[in-house]
């Protein structure tokens, strides 16, 4: 399992060992991110990781140890990522602007973006 650790200040991904009963142990540093404040992620059948990073407004592929493998930049704050499955991946982010007085109008978007590797897991 790989996840992120709270707060905008990590700088890091996290990974741990699920246990039989579903517990978590062996926290280990999964890939660190300098510059970078990784919030939602998601895995490819690769086995790397994509995170959004909403004040770089981009999102980053990673490879365990912290090679970054492509960096798609967006023109507002990536908050959440996902990959779709089959022959043709697509990357979709959620991206929204935010501060001053047009955060008041809804600015959000999903984009699409061709990856080099389909999702793994759900969804």
């Amino acid at each position: 399992m790989i996840s992120r650790l709270p707060g905008m200040c990590s700088s890091r991904l996290t990974a741990y060992d699920i246990g039989s009963h579903g517990f978590l142990g062996n926290r280990r540093v999964w890939a660190g991110t300098p510059e970078d404040h990784p919030d939602g992620i998601c895995r490819d059948a690769e086995g790397a990781v994509w995170y959004a990073d909403v004040g770089n407004r981009h999102c980053v592929r990673v490879r365990e140890g912290g090679e970054v493998l492509a960096t798609v930049d967006l023109d507002r704050g990536a908050f959440a990522c996902a990959l779709s499955h089959g022959d043709d991946p697509r990357l979709f982010i959620v991206g929204q602007t935010w501060g001053g007085p047009e955060s008041r109008r809804p600015r959000g978007r999903v984009v699409a973006f061709p990856a080099p590797a389909p999702g793994a897991g759900k969804p």
